[in-house]
């Protein structure tokens, strides 16, 4: 199999680790907006154990990055998809906190279908990273994070819309607008990870 990177001690590791801490906690938070869920206080705590192992990699990679003299891609790079995998996980909380927060017990349909692009994307992400050292469809995976991001930005518009024409109450607007558009900037930090990976490939290969 030819390699697209050259043999490397430890970062791909913590990345690939990363990207499976993200999927989790996305699929927690898929949980979060099930239908009548009322262990939305609970789920947040687990997702917060989730973003704490995130920013735990996160530093571990700082770390290792800073005590490295050869690294196996660019240092730049490699700090750039380490913070960027932080990012989504940290994006992935924020929703979570905001339905604890609002003590919300009801999630609609459309928080449920964006929360599934957010899974959906996740796994991309694990499998575009483990694949990092190689040629292997990298960038198929990146395709279809872009393409998952663009439908996310449809569906969260027509929710917001929705609101304005079924919601009567103005501080269920309120919050429910909040909810949706951290969702739809979970998916764009989804991107962000797929973008630096691209140019990741393309520069290396």
């Amino acid at each position: 199999m030819l390699r697209l990177i050259p043999a490397e001690d430890g970062f791909f590791d913590f990345f690939n680790e990363a990207a499976r801490n993200v999927l989790e906690g996305a699929k927690a938070l898929a949980r979060m907006m099930q239908e009548g869920s009322g262990e939305s206080r609970e789920l947040w705590k687990q997702i917060e154990g989730f973003e704490h192992e995130g920013d735990a990699i996160t530093h571990r990679i700082i770390r290792k990055l800073n005590r490295s003299f050869i690294t196996p891609i660019d240092r730049e790079d490699i700090h750039s998809l380490a913070v960027a995998l932080d990012d989504v996980m940290d994006s992935v909380e924020a929703a979570a906190a905001r339905m604890s927060l609002y003590r919300i017990t009801q999630p609609t349909e459309q928080a449920g279908r964006l929360t599934q692009v957010i899974v959906k994307s996740a796994q991309e992400i694990v499998k575009a990273v483990s694949k990092l050292d190689q040629t292997d469809n990298v960038m198929a995976h990146c395709i279809e994070i872009n393409r998952l991001e663009s439908a996310a930005d449809g569906m969260c518009r027509e929710a917001i819309a929705g609101l304005f024409e079924t919601e009567h109450d103005p501080v269920d607007v309120i919050k429910w607008k909040e909810i949706y558009e951290i969702l739809e900037t979970t998916t764009d930090r989804c991107e962000d990870v797929a973008n630096i990976v691209e140019s990741l490939v393309l520069r290396t290969a």
